[in-house]
């Protein structure tokens, strides 16, 4: 199996590279990548040298840059996880993820055609349907974006399904809860609450704290992900979740209680613009069609992400700093900030 993986050395992406070369050792990556301020090479550092792997600089939205990430296949598939991703950012400047999003989408989905790929996997989010009110998302539900960042999602999740019914094209769209666990950037929160606390700074909660949220362990919605990969339906979609929603002051006061701080660390601040109150996803076609079922519970993944994030204070400390982008601008070139 040989894989084109975009948006590879960000979070998501440089967990999904390492679990796929763990699980399916024969296969090849190529891993196209922009680096951003949050695509950081320091995630994929331990197999830059690795045969089976090959690091493709470029952006998805230029179609120069999917082009030389072709010249190194044919691919057996594409698992799409370039994105700009964080609300906050989408709300101070939507352009950025209007062209990573939906255009860069658009660059993908004509490299198919051209090259007769024969499967795309789409990684999207839950919030491409708004606020959950009577029921957890079904894959069917309506979309209602409420931020540029959920709207840029939604936009190339329809565009997607848009070429499936015109062209055939064999896709596939995720859509997932909340990501969390090891080399995520700090700004979300978990790892950002995470990190401020071990620096000893106030954690800020939005709010009151009572918005809910679904949350998945990183190798949880890598094992998802290689489901759809080699059994989904070209097509189809299928969300991701675990069942684990809990309130963000709730998560608040586990990580606080993990690094030993009292609750007089939380730090209320206003709330953010059109801030969803729930997101919760029904993953019943995922679990009943290809047998999968999450393994991590959620204590368990929190415990496991502060430890790791305790054990690797450089990797974040360089982060917060802005000491790894300086870095990186030598070695890559001038890096992006969005």
């Amino acid at each position: 199996m040989r894989l084109l993986v975009t948006g590879g050395s960000g979070f998501m992406g440089s967990n999904a590279i390492h679990y796929l070369l763990r699980e399916r050792p024969e296969c090849q990556i190529v891993n196209l990548d922009k680096l951003t301020y949050a695509g950081n090479p320091e995630n994929l550092r331990d197999i830059e040298k690795d045969p089976r792997y090959t690091f493709v600089q470029g952006d998805i939205a230029v179609e120069a840059d999917v082009e030389k990430a072709f010249a190194h296949g044919p691919f057996d598939a594409i698992l799409n996880y370039a994105a700009e991703t964080h609300v906050d950012r989408s709300i101070l400047d939507p352009s950025a993820f209007v062209m990573t999003d939906v255009i860069g989408t658009y660059r993908l989905l004509e490299a198919v055609r051209k090259y007769n790929v024969p499967r795309l996997v789409q990684i999207s989010t839950d919030e491409v349907f708004g606020v959950a009110h009577e029921h957890p998302f079904r894959e069917d539900d309506r979309f209602d974006p409420s931020s540029p960042y959920s709207a840029s999602k939604a936009g190339a999740d329809l565009l997607i399904s848009a070429y499936v019914k015109t062209f055939g094209t064999p896709a596939i769209v995720t859509h997932s809860c909340n990501f969390y666990g090891p080399n995520q950037y700090p700004e979300k929160l978990i790892p950002l609450f995470i990190t401020n606390l071990l620096e000893g700074k106030r954690v800020p909660v939005y709010g009151d704290g009572r918005q809910v949220r679904e949350w998945i362990y990183t190798e949880d919605h890598c094992a998802a992900v290689l489901a759809i990969l080699e059994r989904g339906r070209l097509g189809a979609v299928y969300n991701i979740g675990t069942g684990d929603r809990l309130e963000n002051i709730a998560v608040t006061k586990k990580l606080l209680a993990l690094a030993g701080a009292g609750e007089g660390m939380i730090e209320h601040v206003t709330d953010r613009s059109a801030h969803d109150v729930r997101y919760e996803v029904d993953s019943t076609r995922l679990r009943t069609e290809l047998g999968w079922a999450p393994t991590v519970a959620f204590d368990d993944g929190l415990t496991k992400t502060v430890s790791w994030y305790k054990e690797h204070r450089p990797w974040w400390e360089a982060i917060k700093s802005g000491d790894y982008l300086k870095y990186y601008e030598q070695q890559y070139g001038a890096r992006h900030s969005s």
